[in-house]
C-alpha cells in the first residue's frame, strides 16, 4: 500500500499534533490535508522550512486557539432549529447534512463552514441531536439541532413532549382512559346515592 509523509501543520484527530511527522495514503493527503493546508509534504525542504517558521505557526496557532475558546463561550448552550418536511413516522423527506447545520448556526451569528461540522451521518428523521463543530482542532463545541416540521414542533420537541404521531396517540389514549375513569366514577355515584335513599 502506497503511503505519503506529511509534516502537520495543526493538530489533526486520529493523525497527530503539529510538527508531527506522519505516512498517510496519498488520496488523503492529496484531497484533504494539503488543500485544506493542515499538512505539507515531508520533503527536505519543506522540513528545514517547518523548522525555520515553528515558532510563528506555534503563536498563530495559540492565538487562532484562544480566539476559537472565546467563541466557543459565547455558543455555549446553542440550538438551532431546522423546519423540514417529514412523514407521519417523522422520518425526513431528503436529509439534514453539515451544509444544513452550517447555515442554521451562521444565520444564529456564528459564522462557521460546513467542514467545522462533524456529522457521522446525514440526520433522516425528526429530533433534537447533538452536533460537533470544530471552531479550532482544538476546541470543539456541541450544538443541539432541532428538526421539526413547524417552529411549534420545534418549541414542543425542545420541551421534551411528544411529537412523534405514534407517541401522542399513545398520550391521547390515556388521556382518554383517565377521563372514561372519571366518568364512569360520576355514573357510578348517582346510583350509590338513589340505593342510599331507598334504603
Amino acid at each position: 500500500m502506497a503511503v505519503t509523509e506529511v509534516i502537520l501543520l495543526q493538530r489533526v484527530d486520529h493523525l497527530g499534533q503539529m510538527g508531527d511527522v506522519v505516512k498517510v495514503r496519498p488520496g488523503y493527503a492529496r484531497n484533504y490535508l494539503l488543500p485544506q493546508g493542515k499538512a505539507i509534504r515531508a520533503n527536505e525542504a519543506n522540513r528545514s522550512r517547518f523548522d525555520r517558521e515553528r515558532a510563528q505557526l506555534e503563536a498563530q496557532n495559540i492565538k487562532r486557539r484562544e480566539e476559537a475558546e472565546r467563541l466557543s463561550e459565547r455558543m455555549d448552550g446553542l440550538a438551532v432549529v431546522l423546519i423540514r418536511q417529514a412523514g407521519d413516522s417523522g422520518s425526513l423527506y431528503g436529509s439534514v447534512s453539515p451544509r444544513d447545520v452550517s447555515q442554521a448556526v451562521t444565520e444564529a451569528g456564528f459564522t462557521i463552514s460546513r467542514q467545522q461540522v462533524s456529522l457521522a451521518h446525514p440526520i433522516k428523521s425528526l429530533g433534537l441531536y447533538e452536533v460537533k463543530v470544530a471552531l479550532h482542532p482544538e476546541v470543539v463545541v456541541p450544538v443541539i439541532v432541532n428538526v421539526a416540521r413547524s417552529a411549534e414542533e420545534a418549541e414542543r420537541q425542545a420541551r421534551g413532549e411528544a411529537t412523534n404521531p405514534e407517541e401522542e396517540a399513545e398520550l391521547a389514549g390515556d388521556e382518554a382512559l383517565i377521563e372514561g375513569e372519571i366518568v364512569a366514577e360520576d355514573a357510578d355515584a348517582p346510583a350509590a346515592e338513589e340505593n342510599n335513599t331507598v334504603a
